[in-house]
């Protein structure tokens, strides 16, 4: 990373900027990957960034997170959170492992307990990255139209490219499981996905226009550090074809090439060409349907349908 353009990390609409630190790793019967990331600096917050109430004690703040991460901010043996404690001159209290409830915050200085809260958020926003994405956010194409048209282009796809390379039947997507998505999450609680419902539900009341729609549910999403932005827009798309299926049905494309620790896993493929089907079948129209409903789907599951399981949704009529 170069000095004079460090990586910035977007929190709650504010600018932090990561500085570079040695990584430590230690070894214990879990197994698990633990570090401090480090003093993490605001670049642009303000003097209220955070709610701060002040006691008779001193002043306090408090926050919410899936309990999932609480191990991350405590670190190995307690290091990290005493490490922040030392260094803001605060106390942090954290539920224990497997209960819900609030991360208190407390100290002499105001001061001392936003830095601690600055920095709370940074390794709560670092480590969430790192989780595998477990819902995403679909309109669900299972209209029987739709999904018989599907299955005549995968039939004239076969029959008119089979002698292209890597072109067989086992590269095609599942019918019943045929979505636009919008967007991947990581959900770590029953609380998250309330607060997906919730969102989805605003943005319905607010937004007309379909692209209108997308764009802002997606903008919403990545503000609340439930969608990791990689794209401005959406590109609504459906999943036809994909080598991942040759040797997993149920593969869930690039999404699925991640471990918890966010360690990319290397999956050698058989690739296709797709010339021919690109050139011959670029206009193929697969049929129509009313997107009536924005579903929070989650990934590897299955319902009576044969579709992804949803956890919530908000229908359009």
């Amino acid at each position: 990373m170069e000095v004079l353009r460090p990586q910035l990390i977007r929190i709650d609409g504010r600018n932090y900027r990561k500085n570079p630190v040695q990584e430590q790793t230690y070894q214990h019967e879990e197994d698990e990957e633990d570090f401090y990331q480090g003093s993490m600096e605001c670049a642009d917050e303000p003097c209220d960034a955070y709610e701060v109430e002040q006691t008779p004690q001193g002043f306090r703040s408090t926050l919410r997170a899936p309990s999932l991460l609480y191990k991350h901010i405590v670190g190995k043996r307690g290091d990290t959170r005493k490490k922040i404690e030392m260094e803001t001159k605060t106390s942090i209290s954290i539920p224990k492992p497997g209960q819900d409830g609030e991360i208190v915050i407390t100290g002499q200085h105001r001061n001392g307990v936003i830095s601690a809260r600055t920095r709370i958020d940074v390794l709560l926003d670092t480590f969430r990255r790192k989780q595998p994405f477990t819902h995403f956010l679909a309109f669900f194409l299972n209209e029987v139209e739709v999904q018989e048209g599907f299955l005549r282009f995968q039939e004239e796809v076969l029959a008119k490219c089979s002698m292209d390379h890597g072109v067989d039947s086992s590269i095609f997507q599942n019918p019943k499981k045929l979505h636009l998505t919008i967007g991947m999450l990581v959900l770590l609680s029953e609380e998250e996905i309330q607060q997906t419902c919730e969102m989805l539900q605003q943005c319905k009341e607010e937004f007309i226009k379909l692209q209108e729609l997308v764009d802002r549910v997606l903008e919403r999403f990545q503000a609340s550090g439930l969608i990791v932005k990689e794209w401005n827009s959406v590109k609504l798309h459906a999943t036809v074809m994909n080598t991942l299926f040759r040797k997993d049905p149920n593969a869930e494309g690039r999404y699925n090439l991640y471990t918890a620790e966010g360690k990319y896993i290397f999956k050698e493929r058989e690739s296709f060409d797709g010339r021919n089907i690109l050139k011959l079948f670029e206009n193929f129209y697969f049929g129509s349907l009313k997107l009536n409903s924005i579903h929070i789907s989650q990934r590897f599951t299955v319902d009576s349908f044969g579709n992804y399981a949803s956890c919530g949704q908000i229908d359009f009529s």
